[in-house]
């Protein structure tokens, strides 16, 4: 038999890691005046990651550092892009974080960020913040630090995104969880999938939960405490393959735990739900609203969200809790229609913080 090897997807880093690595080299040159090669930093994955300096130098009491985003086999606009830091002291001891030239600026609400920041998400700020604070203690300092990230020809990579729908102008937002990329559109993560299945079958489990990532996977361990840990399944973006080869694979019980973004698109009945596959379809969700009694201005508002948890937010607010139940009945009904039948799905929803909005359950032969 003729053996095949997989090609091994390289994984890459985020922009808010490239940030975080230009910052520490810039604020380290500013205060020792010698530039720096490199620059070495500690990623939420639970991982150092060293990074080189493209571009360091000082000038008028501001430095500017540089590191080129390397997104390794991930397909991303932002591939290649320079990440600047600009770091100056200020009056005081207060870390001011801020964007500039190629850094979007939110201008809708529904976002993790509030309107008239600039789009860097709330892991990377927290990473930049972070690092400021371990290199001023490293040297003993007690000053305000001003830190501007910024991004070369950024507003012309944002228009290759959906940021301009999403009421982020101005360039691409600063983003990641993790610190690296990992390249979803592999046949490997596929593989990895298949492993864990298998992995699950062979501990006795003939119930999986499956997650889109290590958020909704805690809410899942959560809600399912008398499940082994083989159970639990992270399966990106790809629920449809994970659904089938759940079926496939003889899996008897599915409980599939998300949020509002990627479990919209579920109940709309799309498969593949990365945020490049199909756009929330916001008249959709508008109709379910209908469907459990909701009418007038509300339902305009629904249709003009700027995102799938806004939507989640206006519903909460004014009391609709049946909605949500509502969105798990479709998103039971096109898993098990996408498995093939003779298997019980189960979908529970929870908000980004772990609140659960609702849940259902079908079975069908």
């Amino acid at each position: 038999m003729e053996e095949t090897k997989q090609k091994i997807m390289r994984e890459g880093f985020t922009t808010g890691a490239c940030a975080t690595a230009a910052t520490k080299a810039a604020l380290t040159l500013l205060i020792t005046g010698e530039e720096q090669t490199e620059a070495t930093i500690y990623l939420p994955a639970k991982r150092y990651a060293t990074f080189a300096i493209e571009h360091c130098n000082m000038e008028n009491g501001f430095v500017t550092s540089g590191v080129i985003k390397d997104a390794g086999d991930d397909p991303d606009v932002t591939h290649g892009a320079m990440i600047l830091s600009t770091v100056s002291w200020t009056e005081g001891t207060d870390i001011i974080l801020d964007g500039g030239k190629g850094v979007g600026r939110v201008t809708k609400p529904g976002l993790p960020v509030p309107v008239g920041e600039a789009a860097i998400n709330p892991v990377p700020r927290k990473m930049l913040l972070s690092i400021v604070t371990e290199v001023l203690d490293s040297f003993q300092i007690n000053r305000g630090v001003k830190v501007v990230i910024s991004v070369p020809n950024g507003e012309e990579m944002a228009k290759k995104t959906l940021n301009g729908r999403l009421g982020i102008l101005g360039g691409i937002s600063i983003l990641g969880t993790r610190g690296i990329v990992v390249p979803f559109s592999s046949a490997a993560y596929k593989a990895s999938i298949i492993q864990a299945i298998n992995v699950a079958i062979a501990s006795g489990c003939d119930h999986v939960a499956i997650t889109t990532g290590g958020r909704s996977e805690k809410f899942a361990i959560e809600q399912l405490p008398g499940l082994p840990e083989e159970a639990f399944i992270e399966m990106g973006d790809f629920v449809g393959f994970t659904l089938k080869q759940c079926k496939r694979l003889g899996i008897k019980k599915i409980s599939m735990v998300g949020m509002m973004g990627k479990f919209s698109k579920v109940a709309q009945g799309v498969m593949m739900v990365h945020s490049k596959s199909a756009p929330i379809d916001f008249n959709f969700l508008a109709r379910i609203a209908e469907e459990t009694g909701v009418t007038g201005e509300l339902i305009d508002e629904i249709k003009g969200a700027n995102t799938a948890s806004q939507v989640g937010d206006i519903m909460w607010e004014h009391g609709f809790k049946e909605y949500f139940v509502k969105l798990c009945e479709y998103c039971c009904r096109h898993a098990v229609k996408e498995a093939g039948g003779d298997v019980q799905i189960d979908t529970s929803l929870y908000t980004l913080k772990g609140e659960k909005l609702g849940s259902a359950s079908l079975y069908e032969q």
